[in-house]
């Protein structure tokens, strides 16, 4: 027992001089946080198209936050299995993600010691393109696209480049809306903004984000070696047809409206001919002029070619429908049944206007040549002029700065009040109550009012387009 207790004592000792000769110091502490105002685990709104700025304010003990530190944001993108980084302070983009709430953080690098902090925090992204102008324009050649905020004042000039990074296409050609409603929601209507460039495809643009989706060409089951769009128009709201090549395309209507071919393009509807872009699409068949044959044709209501598959009312002698003599269709817009009015130029150089009308129907397939004359306005209408038609067959066109207005009935012929500084017009739309025109030239667009008893007075101007505008989507 008395060994026992030896031992302890002798154990305790050596612990004691042990203890006695480390001299370590314990007083540790660890490296300090950084400090972030208001930010960590926070949710910041991004508005698509606009700025995202953050720039907290970051201390780091004896660190200097510009010299010291470096920074690194990340946002993920879950839909691409990717995530959006950027470098450097302040946090500064136009943001380009889709809508929604995304997770983020900010890594923070200590460089004096290679210490890294995350700092957690969220993105709520929303839109402000459901309501407002999207602007097609062609500036030296190059397709711009600018959107137009509903206040008519702010522009988000050459979008396109600021979200992709990228230019559009050359030669721009049209804007059109793709609007699959009532049968999709509404994160599936697109815009295609259309160009004639045989080395750089068409994007398909979401309406919502107007972030690309994919390309033109995708809209064909097999997409043709070149695609040169004459124009395209909507069938039922929904479906798209137009003139592609020169040939008649007719969007699918055998799927389900849902389904992802609903409106895609097969084939290009069969037969001998080549058509001018100036087709109308009624509810029961397609009326055209055939360049070829420099004649008038028709297709059935699904497509199918009829050509000339009709009678010449004997009772007008003024031209023949089917060869006019002439293929160089400067501008025509029909409808269902009615009068109607074609302007041609000859290979003389004269400009003819063709008044005729048509009867398309079970019983009766005929056209009567009402009558030919020199148009009015012959020696105002230059190679690129514009024109638009009313309800009333009121015709409106340009002539470099100026809009004329054209009533065939009693060849009344009229300059508009609107002056816009000797700039050439480039582009001229007419609202689906014939009370405005939308009109564009270099670096604007303007609204004009050409209702009862106004002769073209500028109610509104929207400056800051790049280039001359070639179309424009307007969504209220």
């Amino acid at each position: 027992m008395k060994f026992k207790l030896i031992l302890v004592l002798a154990i305790m000792v050596g612990l004691y001089t042990a203890c006695k000769k480390d001299l370590g110091n314990y007083d540790y502490h660890p490296p300090s946080e950084p400090t972030l105002t208001a930010f960590k685990d926070s949710t910041f709104a991004a508005l698509l198209g606009d700025s995202l700025i953050l720039k907290p304010g970051i201390s780091l003990a004896d660190a200097n936050p510009q010299t010291d530190l470096e920074y690194q944001w990340s946002i993920e993108v879950n839909e691409e299995l990717r995530s959006a980084v950027y470098t450097g302070y302040p946090l500064k983009t136009v943001y380009n993600l889709a809508p929604g709430l995304r997770n983020a953080k900010l890594t923070i690098t200590d460089k004096r010691n290679g210490l890294k902090y995350v700092i957690p925090f969220k993105i709520l992204g929303t839109t402000q393109f459901s309501l407002g102008k999207l602007v097609l324009s062609d500036d030296n050649g190059v397709a711009k696209l600018s959107f137009v905020k509903p206040d008519n004042t702010t522009v988000i000039a050459d979008i396109y480049k600021s979200f992709h990074g990228d230019e559009l296409p050359t030669h721009p050609v049209q804007l059109y809306f793709n609007d699959p409603l009532p049968y999709q929601p509404i994160t599936n209507q697109q815009y295609w903004v259309l160009c004639n460039d045989p080395n750089k495809k068409s994007p398909i643009l979401e309406a919502s984000t107007l972030l690309r989706k994919s390309y033109f060409n995708d809209q064909f089951f097999t997409p043709p070696s070149t695609i040169t769009t004459g124009r395209l128009e909507a069938y039922m709201g929904t479906v798209p047809t137009g003139v592609i090549n020169g040939r008649l395309y007719v969007g699918v209507l055998s799927t389900a409206p849902f389904a992802p071919d609903y409106g895609k393009f097969a084939n290009d509807q069969a037969g001998d001919y080549t058509l001018s872009k100036y087709f109308t699409r009624t509810s029961g068949f397609y009326f055209a002029f055939d360049i070829k044959s420099k004649g008038f044709v028709t297709f059935a209501g699904d497509g199918s070619y009829l050509g000339m598959d009709y009678l010449v009312d004997a009772d007008g002698k003024a031209f023949d429908p089917k060869n006019v003599g002439m293929d160089d269709l400067l501008f025509m817009q029909t409808g269902q049944a009615g009068t109607y009015y074609a302007y041609f130029k000859s290979p003389d150089g004269n400009i003819y206007e063709l008044s005729f009308t048509y009867t398309f129907d079970s019983v009766n397939r005929k056209i009567k040549a009402e009558s030919k004359r020199l148009f009015k306005g012959a020696s105002l209408i230059n190679a690129d002029t514009k024109w638009q038609r009313n309800s009333l067959n009121v015709f409106y066109f340009t002539s470099n700065d100026k809009i004329y207005r054209y009533n065939p009935l009693n060849e009344d012929l009229r300059a508009l009040n609107a002056d816009f500084g000797g700039k050439k017009v480039s582009m001229l739309k007419i609202s689906a109550d014939d009370n405005t025109l939308t009109v564009g030239t270099a670096g604007s667009v303007y609204t004009l009012d050409v209702s009862v008893g106004k002769n073209g007075v500028v109610t509104q101007t929207i400056n800051g387009i790049p280039g001359s505008p070639v179309d424009i989507i307007i969504r209220k």
